[in-house]
């Protein structure tokens, strides 16, 4: 997962932390659920603010090494943390009273949102602020893109992993499970060889485990398992698994397995198997989604309950369209969002020791590098499709290109899009602001 940049001031809480009360913990986690905008960075910035400082709950130590503990986990970071605070203070109950409560407030949101999109998404002046919306969300891409970059591409080895996986994506249309974990088993390779051209330092020396280990590991696996699992064996027993709604759970549980780099690293993906491979969503929609998930708190990963929710709806039968997409959504979000809770109750008792691994760290790096070109290649993959109402796709031996037909180019969005950029790199505007101001100027040029 991405490395963040996030500046955290010191505790002023260096004794014992507080434990409160499981009340507390509801009341202060429901706080932070409805107020964690700003993507990942400022959501661990926020839960520090909270947690850390003004509370202290939880010491500065044990918060950043658990925060550097969950960048090595597939899915969102910011939630994985919260759900480890959780556990840290109540166990098994506060951990997921922390997890759901982090992500429920944004899902109830662009799940409102999704349903409003998929019955007026024909009317005009929708599709006219959706203009404005894209040309801000490329903009969007592009920032991040150039943040994690110049985090993360700090040696050349890891330079030229971002630009293999951009080449692999975009010029060969190789799998994207295969460059995330290709990259991650090149980084293990590279870290006990030559640690240095990863840029790692010497582990410390491996921490002491915790009573029984292994037990809470298994019982964790094979719970959460269970919990993963139980809505699809009831989908392949009442609907089959001809149905929308098993293809919908398939797909993003194993989106969840390879969600490394967050939400960005996905999306290109995530567009091409939603567009191309199941017929789900329409070219740019993507973009749409992704630009309600900007607006709302939570993990912008749930931009996945956006695809699932129109998906479904496309598909109803034996359903109506709102029961079968609130059903997609549902879906989505639990298949999505499971996953974390076992990750972080199984490696919990490990946590000391897995986050001073250097084979591990070594793969994370690697994966991080990669995610810079998955991310670039996302970038071109929303350029083509805002700035262009044709986007052909063409083959030639191995070489797999998506080419604009340059007759199709939309003035409008090259106006917004240029909009977009001087506000969001002179101007330095935030991206609600971006966003309102963009999808206004949509309205105003497809009058």
């Amino acid at each position: 997962m991405a490395e963040l940049d996030v500046t955290l001031s010191s505790s002023p809480h260096p004794e014992t932390p507080v434990t409160p009360t499981f009340r507390e913990l509801l009341r202060v986690f429901t706080r932070i659920g409805f107020l964690s905008f700003g993507g990942p960075a400022g959501q661990i910035a926020l839960m520090h603010r909270e947690l850390v400082e003004e509370r202290g709950w939880v010491a500065e130590e044990d918060y950043l090494h658990a925060l550097n503990f969950c960048h090595l986990l597939p899915g969102p970071e910011a939630q994985q943390l919260a759900t480890w605070i959780g556990w840290r203070l109540h166990g098994w109950q506060g951990g997921l009273a922390a997890g759901l409560l982090f992500v429920i407030p944004g899902a109830c949101i662009i799940l409102a949102l999704s349903v409003f999109y998929a019955l007026a998404a024909n009317l005009g002046w929708v599709a006219a602020l959706f203009l404005g919306v894209k040309a801000a969300v490329l903009a969007i891409v592009v920032q991040a893109l150039l943040r994690i970059a110049g985090r993360a591409l700090d040696t050349g080895v890891k330079r030229g992993l971002a630009a293999a996986a951009f080449a692999g994506l975009f010029l060969f249309a190789l799998p994207f499970p295969l460059i995330v974990l290709g990259s991650g088993v090149i980084g293990i390779v590279i870290a006990r060889v030559r640690p240095d051209l990863l840029a790692l330092k010497p582990g410390k020396p491996a921490a002491a485990l915790p009573a029984r280990p292994w037990r809470t590991t298994i019982v964790s696996v094979l719970v959460w398992g269970a919990i993963w699992a139980a809505p699809m064996a009831l989908i392949a027993v009442t609907l089959g698994r001809g149905h929308v709604l098993w293809d919908i759970g398939a797909f993003f549980s194993q989106l969840a397995i390879v969600t490394f780099g967050g939400a960005y690293a996905v999306l290109a993906y995530m567009a091409q198997e939603a567009v191309q491979g199941f017929g789900w969503l329409r070219p740019g929609e993507m973009a749409d989604g992704l630009g309600l998930a900007e607006t709302t708190p939570g993990p912008l990963i749930l931009v996945t309950q956006f695809v699932g929710y129109l998906a479904a709806f496309r598909a109803p039968e034996p359903f109506s369209p709102l029961v079968a997409g609130l059903l997609g959504a549902g879906l989505t979000t639990w298949v999505t969002f499971a996953p974390c809770f076992m990750w972080i109750f199984a490696f919990a008792p490990w946590i000391d020791r897995l986050g001073q691994a250097v084979w591990l760290k070594g793969g994370l790096a690697a994966v991080t590098a990669a995610v810079v070109g998955v991310i670039a290649n996302l970038t071109a993959w929303f350029a083509l499709h805002v700035l262009f109402a044709r986007v052909d796709e063409i083959e030639a031996g191995p070489l797999h290109l998506s080419w604009p037909a340059l007759a199709s180019f939309d003035w409008r969005a090259g106006v917004l899009a240029a909009l977009a950029f001087a506000l969001a790199f002179g101007a330095k505007w935030s991206v609600l602001r971006l966003l309102a101001v963009c999808a206004v100027g949509g309205l105003v040029l497809s009058l």
